[in-house]
């Protein structure tokens, strides 16, 4: 035993020298690496190539479904322009409501605003035609006693001067409130302005026209205060003799 061990440690050299000069050989020299190495290109990676059961689409198959996409797109575009000009038209017809509503109510206040001035005129015209209503009587008392009063002293003349200004100064006052005497007196009989108490016949005036101003009238600018009492002409009333029926002559008695 110890001798072939011994044989085969002795022809082991031998025979193991050439397998590793053959292993040797045949291992692939480790050459450095080039210094440029990072500036060679490296090839383009190529395309991954499709998984088993997968197909690439084909060039006519992606046109249809950019067809239905567009055509979608299209449709919603016009749902949404359609509901956009449905609330403009909803818009336009709320703000015309409230634009009419808005006219209307200003023309009702305008109305309102001329009634109530209108009214508000009228009031103070009534309130000054009751209190120059008043006042009236006490100006015919003026104007009676200037007609009747003849002061016969410097005493007398010294009061009826006082009272005339005091007159004066109301006439001047209704004046200025508007108040004008009527003046009748030659003037058509109007029963919008006179009234008549007395007729009388005239051959100097023709039938209807005012002879005498018993009372005086007062206007208030286009308003009665009061209506004058007149006194109107009428024709005078001629009888001729030809015209008179004779009497009867009286049979004779038998």
């Amino acid at each position: 035993m110890d001798e072939n061990k011994q044989h085969d440690m002795v022809s082991d050299p031998m025979t193991d020298r050439p397998e590793e000069k053959t292993e040797s050989a045949g291992a692939a020299p480790s050459d450095p690496e080039p210094a440029n190495s990072a500036s060679t290109p490296t090839p383009p990676e190529s395309p991954a190539e499709p998984a088993a059961g997968e197909t690439e689409p084909a060039a006519g198959e992606t046109e249809p479904a950019a067809a239905e996409v567009a055509e979608d797109l299209s449709a919603r575009l016009n749902e949404e322009l359609l509901a956009m000009t449905q609330t403009n038209e909803s818009l336009k017809a709320q703000i015309e409501d409230i634009s009419g509503q808005y006219r209307r109510l200003a023309a009702d206040f305008e109305n309102f605003r001329k009634r109530t001035q209108k009214e508000k005129e009228d009031l103070d015209l009534q309130v000054k035609c009751a209190t120059i209503q008043q006042l009236l009587p006490v100006i015919d008392n003026f104007e009676r006693a200037r007609s009747q009063i003849k002061p016969q002293n410097d005493g007398e003349m010294n009061i009826h001067k006082s009272y005339q200004g005091v007159y004066k100064q109301m006439v001047d006052c209704l004046k200025q409130l508007g108040v004008s005497p009527m003046r009748p007196e030659g003037e058509p009989f109007d029963p919008n302005l006179h009234e008549a108490v007395m007729r009388e016949a005239s051959a100097d005036h023709e039938e209807g026209t005012v002879i005498e101003e018993l009372m005086r009238g007062y206007m208030l600018g286009d308003r009665v205060l009061r209506h004058a009492m007149v006194k109107v002409a009428i024709e005078p009333e001629f009888t001729s003799p030809a015209t008179e029926e004779e009497p009867p002559a009286e049979e004779p008695q038998e």
